[in-house]
């Protein structure tokens, strides 16, 4: 019965932890700079609720290099934003 129980919680545990990857939300942005030597791209963006930030303007790590090239200082932007290996990093953009 133990063995049970703790099958269908580490279940449930691995289908929330999906489910809160999938429903990532975008924000809006505007693309403010764009520094493909550093990998970075500054942001001025609304708020970023799953990070608890207010709107405003600042430096992103990106997931993907390639996004820089996609990219351009006035773009409107809607991305998702997310702390990877600590530092707040792009890691979606459309």
């Amino acid at each position: 019965m133990k063995t049970a129980i703790k099958i269908t919680l580490a279940f449930l545990l691995s289908v929330g932890t999906a489910a809160g990857a999938i429903a990532q939300e975008y924000t809006r942005g505007i693309v403010e700079k764009v520094d493909a030597k550093a990998q970075k791209v500054t942001i001025k963006h609304e708020d970023l609720e799953n990070l608890d930030m207010p709107a405003m303007t600042m430096v992103f790590r990106v997931k993907d290099a390639a996004m820089l090239g996609k990219l351009k200082a006035g773009q409107n932007i809607e991305f998702v934003a997310d702390r990877v290996e600590g530092k707040l990093t792009v890691v979606e953009v459309k």
